[in-house]
């Protein structure tokens, strides 16, 4: 039976909220699993048909969860997970770009699919105080994840991927 899992990490509850709403309209369509990445490992990976990676970026890069989450896990799925769909979303306070990219590096590298170019919601944080501020994601903003979810999850139910 096809399953989604979503991997995030969250320091300040912005990439947390749009995971769950990613996860909650993916439920609607296919058995899906919802994991921090501190507690997400390779038989997460293997056990899956499918993917969202959601984390913040932090300086400029994804953040050192989530990127431990990759380490953790590239060589023990390496040519295991070929061809799998996956999709990522990123909680920006700026643009976003390079956590995205270094995202989709990683997947590149396991042969994954990209469905969807990522969806990087901008909180406008720039200041040290807006920074480390809990972050409420708009509903707008929280309708496109929870499309993303609801799409991913559908296409998986279906077999489209």
């Amino acid at each position: 039976m096809a399953q989604l899992l979503i991997v995030y990490h969250s320091r300040t509850g912005g990439s947390r909220q749009m995971a769950e709403a990613a996860a909650a309209a993916a439920r609607e369509e296919i058995g899906t699993v919802l994991k921090r990445a501190e507690d997400a490992g390779p038989e997460d990976l293997l056990a899956a048909s499918g993917y969202i990676f959601c984390a913040p970026e932090n300086l400029a890069a994804l953040s050192g969860p989530m990127k431990d989450f990759f380490d953790r896990c590239y060589y023990p799925v390496l040519g295991r997970i070929e061809g799998r769909p996956y999709a990522q979303m990123v909680c920006a306070g700026s643009d976003g770009e390079n956590a995205a990219r270094q995202t989709a590096r990683i997947a590149t590298g396991w042969r994954l699919k990209e469905v969807q170019a990522p969806l990087i919601i901008c909180t406008h944080a720039q200041t040290p105080e807006a920074i480390l501020a809990e972050k409420v994601i708009p509903e707008d903003q929280l309708q496109a994840c929870s499309d993303l979810g609801l799409a991913l999850g559908a296409g998986l139910s279906m077999g489209v991927f």
